[in-house]
């Protein structure tokens, strides 16, 4: 298969800036020869992150992305937490630093205390954390990675990308019984949120592209806060990070190490003062999705957070129009995270418009679901990935509607494993290119545990009939009943998902906060009026 098929090329993404790295030498518009793990969960995640960090030495670095923090979150049940695993690592000599969104106030339900309580922590154990606000007012840093280098064996570098915070409420597993360090989520999920999300191992020469996208950021001239001289001086004061310290020598890229092609993805919004990295923003996220799907032919599956943006359906719903035996199914929380009388109804009704336009493009070829755990708890969804045709994958921090597209800073991964699965249909999509066994093991994996399936099932692993599968057990987890073929499958998770409706009266408010509020738009003006990304 040519990778540039699914990928974009140099030409097609939006940011000369991204394919050059911290040296100025250009580069490949993705890496081949990585080594690419899945850990699905937080507790997965957690653990191997904890392994890595524990085995640190002196002149090892870490770089951390994150949206939220919580310093005493526990790696694992009843261990260490995340602050005292990067304390012990600054004590050892490592050169930890972070780049944690400033967030905005905890009196709207965000992190700002505890993002600043942790670049605290880490600053007096001897590393820099920098609470940054270098985004449009309004939006935030969204990414979520660890970097984790080896000066002295590079083939031990590694990085965690992905949808999963360092924070409470993170930390199940596929027992979906919730983390018991929860947050707080709309009632209905219970006082210990179950929580669903996943993450990638990284190890190769993409790291190298994930370490430039950390120096682009950390060496961001802008000021690191929107504010005037009173909040600057507590940040100042509070942070003791102000002014960002200067990085070590980029490092050389780690050696190839397997069979999984890698590119890294972003979204940065046009700004002002501009990125010297992206002067226009970045919307490579964006661009690489809406060329995987018009390559879909089978099946396009998406789990996403939100999923409420008419745009991301308007892609969806050309290429069902296009391709006759194409198939979507989308699983997505059941409730909306704050479902109060103000942020319930925009986030509804804009997930409502958008569910309509792929379902009229699609009809019986789309499917829309939730999960809940074995006590019909719902299980909140936060995952943020999308497979298609058994062959191109992506996961990241990015879910699918227009803040992430073009608003907020994301970092996503797109992967095609070099290796075929030689198991049947051996290319789904009839277009040569195969069913690459990352996009299938991905799939079978998720499937496996919302359907009650074993996942070594055949029956997971036909694309044709997928909706059909999906919907046989919906109607047994609702009804109780049989299957088809006579089997109870009373382990499936999944229910055909119902959005609540909106009132005709809350409707015109509820527009206008959604698209102002919830799901801004980040593009330049012109490209806005041309409804491109």
């Amino acid at each position: 298969m040519r990778l540039s098929d699914w990928f974009l090329t140099t030409e097609e993404r939006d940011n000369p800036h991204s394919v050059i790295d911290a040296r100025g030498a250009s580069k490949a518009a993705w890496t081949e020869g990585n080594h690419v793990s899945l850990l699905i969960h937080g507790e997965a995640y957690f653990s191997r992150l904890l392994e890595e960090l524990s085995a640190l030495v002196q002149g090892d670095q870490v770089c951390i992305f994150d949206w939220r923090s919580d310093g005493d979150e526990r790696l694992s049940s009843g261990g260490p937490t995340l602050r005292s695993s990067v304390i012990d690592a600054c004590g050892r000599g490592v050169d930890v630093r972070g780049l944690i969104w400033r967030s905005h106030s905890d009196r709207f339900a965000f992190s700002a205390k505890q993002n600043r309580r942790f670049a605290v922590e880490v600053a007096r154990a001897g590393g820099q954390a920098l609470l940054d606000e270098r985004v449009r007012r309004s939006g935030s840093h969204h990414q979520k990675a660890v970097i984790l280098r080896h000066p002295s064996s590079a083939g031990r570098d590694i990085a965690f990308v992905g949808g999963i915070d360092l924070c409470h409420g993170r930390r199940d597993n596929e027992r979906h019984h919730g983390d018991d360090q929860a947050i707080t989520l709309d009632e209905r999920y219970g006082a210990r949120p179950p929580w669903h999300d996943l993450q990638l191992e990284v190890r190769g020469p993409a790291i190298t592209d994930l370490d430039v996208t950390f120096r682009e950021r950390w060496q961001d001239p802008a000021p690191l806060n929107h504010a005037g001289l009173a909040r600057s001086w507590a940040t100042r004061v509070l942070a003791r990070s102000r002014i960002a310290g200067e990085l070590p020598c980029a490092l050389a890229g780690p050696p190839v190490c397997g069979g999984h092609a890698v590119q890294v993805l972003r979204t940065y919004p046009a700004r002002r003062p501009r990125y010297p990295f992206a002067p226009s923003g970045e919307r490579s996220i964006a661009r690489a999705f809406a060329k995987a799907v018009r390559r879909a032919r089978r099946l396009i599956y998406i789990e996403d957070q939100y999923f409420w943006s008419i745009e991301v359906a308007e892609i969806l719903a050309h290429a069902l129009r296009q391709q006759p035996e194409l198939q979507l199914i989308i699983v997505v929380p059941r409730f909306p995270d704050k479902d109060g009388r103000l942020s319930g109804p925009p986030s509804r009704l804009a997930q409502a418009r958008s569910l309509a336009v792929v379902k009229a493009a699609g009809g019986s070829r789309v499917g829309v679901y939730d999960v809940q755990n074995e006590q019909g708890i719902p299980i909140y969804v936060h995952a943020k990935v999308c497979v298609i045709d058994d062959v191109w994958v992506t996961v990241g921090s990015d879910n699918f509607n227009r803040r992430s597209w073009t608003h907020d800073s994301e970092l996503s991964c797109a992967v095609i494993d070099s290796e075929i699965d030689l198991r049947e249909p051996r290319d789904p999509a009839g277009l040569g290119d195969g069913s690459r066994k990352f996009a299938r093991d991905l799939r079978l994996s998720l499937w496996a545990e919302h359907l009650g399936y074993s996942r070594d099932d055949p029956a997971l692993l036909a694309l044709t009939g997928a909706t059909q599968l999906w919907e046989a057990a919906a109607r047994t987890r609702d009804s109780g009943t049989q299957t088809d073929d006579g089997a109870y499958r009373s382990s499936a998770r999944v229910r055909a998902h119902v959005v609540a409706p909106v009132a005709h009266a809350a409707r015109p408010w509820a527009c206008v906060v959604y698209r102002t509020i919830f799901d801004p738009d980040g593009r330049p003006i012109a490209m806005r009026l041309k409804r491109r990304f």
